[in-house]
């Protein structure tokens, strides 16, 4: 992973990872970060995705409504980690360059990390052929974008005592992180980061409410209940959606495995040896349809399991689950940043498209599409959708 993710955050461990985990731990946590976000996310929903799926309910098209949440996500990321609007998500759906090497990026540097026999990779990296040349290419093109954006903030900085800006990128910089290569990680990270997962747990869901009309009445409900564009706090409120996304993200989850390296000697609970160096996968994807975890209706889709209803005002409260039952946002010291952010943005855009549209995939009722993973999870060949205006 060095070649695309260098010492980003999810690439190191120990003291350099320490560091990046405080950087980044403060900057979350600003209420101005927040409030950029919301902007971000308002706008590219308003202007962009909103727009583009009403041209799509009056021309009775079939989207691949997979790509255009990717798009959505790959354009709000980039605004919130460099300040830069690569304009994914318009009308007529553009290449945009940046974007494709980074596709390309994550989808090899996957295939590499998962190869049964490292060798064949490494063969091919030594004479620069094959895969491995289409690698190089795409994380030059990636870096090199990065380290440019870079250079402009700096350089930006250096003619102002501060920048106006308040994406991740000029935060950093402000604070008096100038090593170019180090803030170019760890920024590149944060678009892994933000860029495929919301828009996977958002495929996904999409695709599980159009099997159940009932979750989507009850959530339709709700976003009625709150105004056309909901403030942050009525955002927060809005638990029985938030729950729907929970259960959606616990069959699929937007990272299904994950790994860690054991640093010695260990004896897992059970009882089994674990040598030092030896991967040790966990696996979010079944723990989510263990029904030892879950019960007996493991295999239902039921937002209710996150709820707990007042017996005096009749409200929905939300019940949180133990992280290590539900590592979805990771558990212990490398839980998710991002994970308040996420919510914010996935429950934002379920209020703007479902007040507004019924999307309904043209597969058969009760298929399931294929659930596929690379570094996160997709939907094989696309979630195909036509979108219907609803009847106010």
């Amino acid at each position: 992973m060095a070649d695309f993710l260098g010492d980003g955050i999810f690439n190191v461990d120990g003291e350099i990872w320490k560091y990046q985990r405080q950087v980044a731990s403060h900057e979350f946590n600003t209420k101005s970060l927040r409030k950029f976000v919301e902007t971000v996310v308002d706008a590219e929903l308003n202007e962009r995705l909103i727009p583009f799926l009403a041209v799509a309910a009056a021309e009775k098209k079939v989207v691949d409504f997979q790509d255009i949440l990717q798009r959505f996500a790959f354009d709000n990321i980039c605004k919130i980690a460099f300040g830069y609007d690569p304009a994914y998500l318009l009308p007529s759906l553009p290449q945009a360059k940046f974007a494709v090497a980074f596709e390309e990026a994550v989808k090899l540097s996957s295939e590499r990390f998962n190869a049964i026999f490292p060798f064949s990779w490494k063969i091919k990296r030594h004479f620069n052929f094959g895969t491995e040349k289409k690698f190089r290419i795409a994380v030059d093109e990636v870096r090199q974008f990065a380290k440019q954006l870079v250079k402009e903030k700096q350089r930006e900085l250096n003619e102002k005592s501060s920048l106006d800006s308040v994406d991740l990128l000029s935060r950093f910089l402000s604070v008096g992180h100038t090593d170019e290569d180090f803030v170019t990680d760890i920024v590149i990270s944060f678009i892994l980061a933000g860029r495929d997962t919301t828009s996977a747990a958002l495929t996904w869901f999409f695709w599980l409410i159009s099997e159940h009309p009932v979750v989507e009445s009850f959530i339709l409900n709700e976003i009625k209940s709150k105004s056309e564009s909901p403030v942050y706090n009525e955002v927060k409120e809005m638990i029985y959606t938030h729950a729907s996304l929970c259960e959606s993200m616990r069959f699929y989850p937007p990272v299904p495995t994950d790994t860690k390296t054991a640093t010695e000697d260990n004896v897992l609970p059970d009882g089994t040896f674990v040598k030092k160096g030896t991967r040790v996968t966990y696996h979010p994807y079944a723990m989510g349809r263990a029904e030892k975890l879950w019960g007996k209706d493991s295999d239902k889709f039921k937002p209710e399991r996150w709820l707990d209803k007042d017996e005096v005002s009749g409200n929905w409260n939300f019940v949180t689950k133990d992280m290590y039952t539900y590592p979805v946002f990771q558990a212990g010291p490398r839980i998710c940043l991002g994970k308040e952010m996420a919510f914010l943005q996935m429950k934002r855009v379920v209020a703007g498209v479902l007040r507004r549209f019924k999307v309904v995939p043209v597969t058969e009722k009760g298929v399931e599409p294929v659930f596929i993973s690379y570094l996160t999870a997709k939907m094989e060949g696309g979630f195909h959708v036509t979108i219907e205006e609803r009847d106010h």
